[in-house]
């Protein structure tokens, strides 16, 4: 998939939706299981791979860094790291293209286990606030790693003749920190100890991985692992799971737009507070054969606390709530009966899109970077189109949620953010009866 930034999406809202849609494989694990394929010269088979800007930008490094890929079914690839040309990630091409892309910062850990040697891009990716990466170099430099920049090209270089196991506490549960940590660790000589790791699917999808292509983690799932090096891995076959924020984006969705949705395939036990959290909101789910439904309603109520306070939905690392559907809760709620206060904790620009909703019809205050509260519109008057622009994954489909519940045109510019995380969005929504077209 390929999308140009002066693409846009045209909605004609106001339509209740219904039907099926299927979850496309996670995103955020994606990233991570395809720059762990450069740890192994043997064959790695990934499955479930999701068809999205981010997920194929990352590919095309991948090749550029020399590894064999062969698409070899829907949402089927493999790739055979035998021989990977360090000198790419020195050339511009390699820089130019991995800071578009933030989760490019994981090739990094591969190339320095296996290589003993990387040059990480500038961070790209999201403009949300800041999002540092020192978890990332000083877990490499726990391992024996140093960090310097070349005087004549300015590059930054991380290099370790040998990486050596150790304990760390890292400063923060980072997901691709944790991520780079571990890729970095399972080829170093004896034994790492890692606390505070994150302990996000994502991350549990990736040890298991490891493990079967030989790697020695245990603690997996929990936010204390040890690993113990080996000398090499080999080859795995492997599946993504269904994206949980996409799950959490239709349950968003069929709230807003009064459908009944059935969102297939997807472990309802996997979404970890997710489900409690729109539950929260007055949004109602249940799992049947394996799928989530989303029944219709017209009006659903947002709870208080047991002393009656507002309610406060906030981000948190793994189990908590999920940074990246905090904007898909505090759109759900702006046609709830209630208020809450939504606080994002991690980053702190992830809140600014909400002048388009206020723009729109909706009731919020915006009270810092942090905090929004949503007092809900109870269907009393519904939103209203207008022109806006996504400014950056997460927000864009929150976007794309309210224009498909307000009434007349709405559109989207910008769209390149979304496409990097959903996969034919536009689409599947027309399967369900939207309105939307791309042009």
């Amino acid at each position: 998939m390929q999308a140009n930034q002066r693409e846009a999406f045209v909605i004609q809202g106001g339509i209740p939706l219904g039907g099926e849609i299927v979850p496309q494989g996670a995103k955020n694990e994606a990233l991570q299981i395809l720059c762990a394929t450069l740890l192994t010269p043997e064959e790695v088979t990934v499955h479930n791979v999701p068809d999205i800007l981010d997920v194929n930008r990352l590919i095309e490094l991948l090749v550029g860094l020399g590894v064999e890929v062969k698409k070899v079914g829907d949402h089927a690839w493999t790739f055979r790291a035998a021989s990977v040309d360090l000198g790419y990630m020195r050339s511009d091409d390699y820089h130019k293209k991995a800071r578009s892309l933030r989760g490019s910062m994981m090739l990094v850990g591969p190339m320095l286990a296996r290589y003993g040697k990387a040059y990480p891009p500038r961070p790209g990716g999201d403009k949300i606030g800041r999002r540092r990466v020192d978890t990332h170099f000083l877990g490499f430099q726990h391992l024996g790693a140093r960090l310097t920049q070349e005087e004549d090209t300015g590059l930054i270089c991380i290099k370790a003749n040998n990486l050596r196991g150790c304990y760390m506490l890292l400063d923060e549960a980072s997901v691709t920190g944790t991520a780079n940590v571990i890729m970095a660790a399972v080829l170093a000589k004896g034994t790492t100890t890692i606390f505070n790791a994150a302990c996000e699917p994502y991350v549990v999808q990736l040890c298991h991985m490891l493990n079967r292509m030989g790697a020695r983690i245990s603690g997996v799932g929990s936010n204390l692992l040890t690993i113990e090096g080996v000398d090499s891995l080999g080859g795995t076959t492997h599946t993504l799971m269904p994206d949980m924020i996409e799950v959490g984006s239709f349950m968003g969705l069929a709230a807003m737009t009064q459908s009944n949705v059935r969102i297939k395939n997807t472990d309802y036990h996997s979404l970890g507070i997710i489900p409690q959290v729109f539950r929260r909101l007055g949004v109602e789910s249940y799992a049947q054969d394996g799928d989530i439904i989303v029944p219709a309603k017209e009006h659903y109520q947002i709870e208080t606390f047991l002393d009656g306070s507002i309610m406060t939905v906030a981000d948190a690392p793994w189990p908590g709530f999920t940074p990246d559907l905090i904007s898909i809760a505090l759109v759900t709620a702006i046609q709830a009966r209630g208020s809450v206060l939504v606080h994002q904790k991690m980053f702190e620009s992830r809140l600014f899109f909400v002048d388009r909703l206020i723009e729109m019809g909706a009731r919020i205050i915006l009270c810092d970077p942090h905090r929004a509260t949503v007092i809900g519109l109870d269907r009393e008057y519904p939103l209203r189109g207008i022109r806006m622009s996504s400014p950056d994954i997460r927000a864009g489909v929150a976007l794309l949620i309210a224009a498909l519940s307000a009434q007349g045109e709405s559109v989207i510019e910008n769209i390149e953010q979304i496409d990097r995380g959903y996969e034919n969005i536009d689409r599947r929504l027309q399967r369900l009866g939207a309105r939307i077209q791309r042009i």
